[in-house]
C-alpha cells in the first residue's frame, strides 16, 4: 500500500520502520536536512533493548506533487500540529491518522473535515515507544514490537475500517489496540504522563536521581488525577488504566515499572528524553490539566500539587533545554 508519514522524529521513525517492514511503499515528508540524511543513509534505527540496527529505504521528500496515498500518518508534537493543519489538508488520502498527544482532537477533526473533504476516515493514535535522535540515526526504546492505541474521535470503528488499518501493518508483530473514544483517551493520558514529567524536571532531566519517596509521590499524583477524572464524570480510557494506580496487583506492577524506569537507561529513553526535548508540549499539556482541574477541591490533589510545585518554572525549563 502507498503510505505517507509526516513527522520523522523518534516516534515517527519507528512507525516508518514498521510500515516498511509491512512492505508498504512509504514516503516520508520532512525538512530538507532530514530528507538529505534519509536519502544518503537510509532510515537508521538502533533498537536499544533488541540490540540490533535496521536500515530502511524510504522515499524522502520535502514537498508533495499531488500523489495519492492509501493512508497518511501525521506524527508530531501537539503544539506543532495546529500550524501543520493547512499542509495536512493538502494530502490526497482516504485515511488520515494523527499520532501523538492531541488536546484538541475535535477541533482538528472539524478543521480537516471542512478543508479536506476527500479524507473519508480520520483516526487518532498513540504509539508506545521512545528514544532519541542522533545526527544520522535514531535510538529506539520499545518493549516487543510496540503497539498503537487507535480509534475514531468517538465510537467504535467498523470492521471494514479496522481491516483496512490492519492491512497496512500486515506481516508485522506491531499491535493495534482499538479504542472506542479517542477524545476520552487523549484527555485521560496526561494523568499518567504529567507526574513522570514533573519528577523528571525536578531531577534535572534524570530520573535516576529520584528517591523512593519521590517515586511514591509520582504514583500517588497519578492516582489522584484518575480519581479526579472519575469524579468529573470522565470515562477512563483505556478502560482499567486507573487500576494501575490502586492497591492491587496492577498497582504493584506499576510501582515496579517506575523502579525499573528510574534505575535504568530505559527511563531516560522512554521518559526523560521526551521531557528534555518537548518542553513546549509538556507545558501545554500541563496548562490543559490546570484548567481542567480548576474548581476541584485542592485537598484531593494534594500530592499532585506538591509534586508540580517542586518543579522548576516553565520559563527556566525553556532556557535550560532550549525548546
Amino acid at each position: 500500500m502507498r503510505v505517507l508519514v509526516f513527522g520523522i522524529g523518534v516516534i515517527g521513525a519507528y512507525l516508518t520502520h514498521v510500515l516498511c517492514e509491512a512492505e508498504n511503499e512509504v514516503t516520508v515528508l520532512a525538512r530538507d536536512e532530514r530528507v538529505d540524511s534519509l536519502k544518503k543513509n537510509g532510515l537508521v534505527i538502533d533498537h536499544h533493548l533488541q540490540r540490533k540496527t535496521t536500515i530502511d529505504s524510504v522515499n524522502a521528500v520535502n514537498a508533495l506533487g499531488g500523489e495519492h496515498f492509501d493512508a497518511a500518518f501525521v506524527v508530531m508534537p501537539y503544539h506543532k500540529l495546529r500550524n501543520a493543519l493547512p499542509t495536512i489538508c493538502k494530502f490526497h488520502t482516504d485515511m488520515l491518522v494523527l499520532v501523538g498527544n492531541d488536546l484538541s482532537p475535535a477541533e482538528f477533526q472539524d478543521y480537516i473535515q471542512k478543508h479536506a473533504p476527500g479524507v473519508r476516515n480520520i483516526l487518532f493514535g498513540f504509539q508506545v515507544s521512545g528514544g532519541k535522535k542522533k545526527e544520522n540515526r535514531f535510538v529506539c526504546e520499545r518493549f516487543g514490537a510496540s503497539y498503537m492505541d487507535i480509534g475514531l474521535l468517538h465510537g467504535q470503528a467498523n470492521d471494514e475500517l479496522m481491516r483496512q488499518v490492519a492491512r497496512i501493518f500486515s506481516g508485522t508483530k506491531y499491535k493495534l489496540n482499538w479504542q472506542a473514544d479517542m477524545e476520552g483517551y487523549l484527555i485521560c493520558h496526561p494523568a499518567a504522563i504529567l507526574p513522570i514529567g514533573y519528577l523528571s524536571y525536578i531531577c534535572g532531566g534524570d530520573l535516576r536521581k529520584s528517591t523512593r519517596t519521590q517515586r511514591r509521590m509520582m504514583f500517588e499524583a497519578s492516582r489522584e488525577a484518575y480519581d479526579f477524572l472519575k469524579a468529573s464524570g470522565i470515562t477512563i480510557y483505556p478502560k482499567g488504566d486507573d487500576a494501575f494506580y490502586g492497591s492491587g496487583i496492577r498497582g504493584k506492577l506499576m510501582k515496579f515499572l517506575y523502579f525499573v524506569m528510574a534505575k535504568t537507561s530505559i527511563g531516560d529513553l522512554v521518559a526523560c528524553e521526551h521531557c528534555r526535548n518537548a518542553v513546549t508540549e509538556m507545558e501545554e499539556i500541563d496548562l490543559f490539566y490546570v484548567e481542567l482541574m480548576d474548581g476541584y477541591p485542592k485537598e484531593k490533589l494534594s500530592v499532585w500539587n506538591e509534586l508540580r510545585s517542586k518543579m522548576p518554572s516553565w520559563e527556566l525549563l525553556h532556557r535550560r533545554y532550549g525548546n
